[in-house]
Protein backbone atom coordinates (compact mmCIF):
# COMPACT_ATOMS: atom_id res chain seq x y z
CA UNK A 1 0.00 0.00 0.00
CA UNK A 2 2.70 2.06 -0.86
CA UNK A 3 0.68 5.06 -2.37
CA UNK A 4 -1.77 5.16 -0.27
CA UNK A 5 0.94 5.46 2.16
CA UNK A 6 1.76 8.56 0.47
CA UNK A 7 -1.31 10.20 0.18
CA UNK A 8 -1.96 10.18 3.86
CA UNK A 9 1.36 11.44 4.43
CA UNK A 10 1.07 14.57 2.14
CA UNK A 11 -2.50 15.28 3.26
CA UNK A 12 -1.11 15.58 6.73
CA UNK A 13 1.44 17.85 5.45
CA UNK A 14 -0.89 19.96 3.77
CA UNK A 15 -2.63 19.86 7.36
CA UNK A 16 0.19 20.93 8.83
CA UNK A 17 1.13 23.33 5.61
CA UNK A 18 -2.35 25.18 5.64
CA UNK A 19 -2.55 24.31 2.16
CA UNK A 20 -6.55 24.43 1.22
CA UNK A 21 -6.23 23.23 -2.64
CA UNK A 22 -3.84 20.94 -1.78
CA UNK A 23 -6.05 19.56 1.39
CA UNK A 24 -9.05 19.44 -0.35
CA UNK A 25 -7.91 17.38 -3.20
CA UNK A 26 -6.35 15.19 -1.01
CA UNK A 27 -9.49 14.22 0.94
CA UNK A 28 -11.33 13.78 -2.48
CA UNK A 29 -8.64 11.24 -3.49
CA UNK A 30 -9.06 9.75 -0.05
CA UNK A 31 -13.23 9.71 -0.11
CA UNK A 32 -12.61 8.06 -3.63
CA UNK A 33 -10.44 4.98 -2.38
CA UNK A 34 -12.67 4.55 1.04
CA UNK A 35 -15.42 4.45 -1.92
CA UNK A 36 -14.06 1.51 -3.82
CA UNK A 37 -13.43 -0.53 -0.47
CA UNK A 38 -16.82 0.19 0.96
CA UNK A 39 -17.97 -1.30 -2.85
CA UNK A 40 -15.79 -3.98 -2.76
CA UNK A 41 -17.19 -5.20 0.74
CA UNK A 42 -20.24 -4.79 -0.24
CA UNK A 43 -19.20 -7.38 -3.14
CA UNK A 44 -17.54 -9.52 -0.86
CA UNK A 45 -14.45 -8.49 -1.00
CA UNK A 46 -12.48 -8.05 2.29
CA UNK A 47 -9.21 -7.03 1.99
CA UNK A 48 -8.18 -3.22 1.36
CA UNK A 49 -7.89 -2.23 -2.42
CA UNK A 50 -4.07 -2.77 -3.78
CA UNK A 51 -1.59 -0.13 -5.37
CA UNK A 52 -3.98 -1.15 -8.92
CA UNK A 53 -6.70 -0.03 -7.64
CA UNK A 54 -5.30 3.27 -6.19
CA UNK A 55 -3.77 3.79 -9.52
CA UNK A 56 -6.98 3.03 -11.84
CA UNK A 57 -8.79 5.56 -8.98
CA UNK A 58 -6.19 8.76 -9.37
CA UNK A 59 -6.14 7.92 -13.31
CA UNK A 60 -10.15 8.20 -13.56
CA UNK A 61 -9.96 11.22 -11.00
CA UNK A 62 -7.29 12.94 -13.22
CA UNK A 63 -9.12 12.29 -16.44
CA UNK A 64 -12.36 13.74 -14.95
CA UNK A 65 -10.72 17.10 -14.17
CA UNK A 66 -9.14 17.25 -17.79
CA UNK A 67 -12.81 17.76 -19.25
CA UNK A 68 -13.76 19.90 -16.47
CA UNK A 69 -11.20 22.12 -16.71
CA UNK A 70 -11.98 22.00 -21.26
CA UNK A 71 -15.65 22.50 -20.37
CA UNK A 72 -14.87 25.44 -18.00
CA UNK A 73 -12.33 27.15 -20.39
CA UNK A 74 -15.05 26.73 -23.17
CA UNK A 75 -17.43 28.28 -20.98
CA UNK A 76 -15.41 31.14 -19.93
CA UNK A 77 -14.77 29.98 -16.14
CA UNK A 78 -10.71 30.59 -16.37
CA UNK A 79 -11.16 30.37 -12.58
CA UNK A 80 -12.38 27.10 -12.42
CA UNK A 81 -10.59 25.96 -15.15
CA UNK A 82 -7.33 26.96 -13.07
CA UNK A 83 -8.53 25.41 -9.89
CA UNK A 84 -8.84 22.10 -12.07
CA UNK A 85 -5.71 22.11 -12.90
CA UNK A 86 -4.13 22.59 -9.89
CA UNK A 87 -5.85 19.01 -8.92
CA UNK A 88 -4.59 17.55 -12.14
CA UNK A 89 -0.97 18.55 -10.65
CA UNK A 90 -1.95 17.17 -7.04
CA UNK A 91 -3.36 14.20 -8.24
CA UNK A 92 -0.59 13.35 -10.99
CA UNK A 93 2.10 13.75 -8.50
CA UNK A 94 1.13 9.94 -7.20
CA UNK A 95 0.64 8.54 -10.62
CA UNK A 96 3.54 6.72 -12.48
CA UNK A 97 5.21 8.96 -15.68
CA UNK A 98 2.82 8.39 -18.58
CA UNK A 99 4.74 6.54 -21.48
CA UNK A 100 4.77 8.11 -24.72
CA UNK A 101 3.36 6.92 -28.11
CA UNK A 102 6.65 5.16 -28.73
CA UNK A 103 6.74 3.44 -25.68
CA UNK A 104 3.39 2.17 -25.40
CA UNK A 105 3.38 1.05 -29.10
CA UNK A 106 6.72 -0.67 -28.05
CA UNK A 107 4.66 -2.06 -25.00
CA UNK A 108 2.21 -3.40 -27.05
CA UNK A 109 4.39 -5.13 -29.20
CA UNK A 110 6.32 -7.13 -26.83
CA UNK A 111 3.06 -8.01 -25.02
CA UNK A 112 1.46 -8.90 -28.53
CA UNK A 113 5.09 -10.87 -28.75
CA UNK A 114 4.49 -12.77 -25.09
CA UNK A 115 1.22 -13.67 -25.47
CA UNK A 116 1.09 -15.06 -28.65
CA UNK A 117 -1.58 -13.25 -29.92
CA UNK A 118 -2.67 -13.58 -33.41
CA UNK A 119 -5.94 -12.40 -33.91
CA UNK A 120 -8.40 -10.03 -32.27
CA UNK A 121 -10.24 -12.83 -29.66
CA UNK A 122 -7.14 -12.63 -28.18
CA UNK A 123 -7.28 -9.12 -27.11
CA UNK A 124 -8.43 -9.37 -24.25
CA UNK A 125 -5.82 -11.17 -22.85
CA UNK A 126 -3.30 -8.49 -24.42
CA UNK A 127 -5.62 -5.55 -22.54
CA UNK A 128 -5.42 -7.54 -19.39
CA UNK A 129 -1.14 -7.97 -19.80
CA UNK A 130 -0.82 -4.54 -20.52
CA UNK A 131 -2.84 -3.85 -17.56
CA UNK A 132 -1.31 -5.55 -15.13
CA UNK A 133 1.97 -4.20 -16.14
CA UNK A 134 1.14 -0.74 -17.22
CA UNK A 135 -1.79 0.26 -14.78
CA UNK A 136 -1.48 4.15 -14.60
CA UNK A 137 1.13 4.36 -16.88
CA UNK A 138 -1.00 4.18 -20.54
CA UNK A 139 -4.75 5.68 -21.29
CA UNK A 140 -6.25 2.53 -21.99
CA UNK A 141 -9.30 4.46 -24.00
CA UNK A 142 -6.53 5.17 -26.46
CA UNK A 143 -4.39 1.47 -26.60
CA UNK A 144 -7.35 -0.33 -27.12
CA UNK A 145 -7.99 1.01 -30.45
CA UNK A 146 -3.91 0.79 -31.23
CA UNK A 147 -3.91 -3.04 -30.41
CA UNK A 148 -7.03 -3.80 -32.16
CA UNK A 149 -5.27 -2.45 -34.94
CA UNK A 150 -2.44 -4.51 -34.27
CA UNK A 151 -3.94 -7.46 -34.35
CA UNK A 152 -5.72 -7.20 -37.11
CA UNK A 153 -2.83 -5.70 -39.20
CA UNK A 154 -0.82 -8.50 -38.02
CA UNK A 155 -3.90 -11.35 -38.96
CA UNK A 156 -3.62 -9.75 -42.44
CA UNK A 157 -7.52 -8.41 -41.82
CA UNK A 158 -6.71 -4.54 -41.87
CA UNK A 159 -8.28 -2.33 -39.54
Amino acid sequence: MEIRARINAALKQAMKDKETVRLSTLRLVCAAIKDQEIAGRGAGKEEAIGDPDVLAILGKMAKQRHESARAYEEGGRLDLAERERQEIEIIEEFLPRQLDSDEVAAAIAKVVEETGAGSIRDMGRVMAALKGRYSGQMDFGKVGPMVKDRLCAGNGQGG
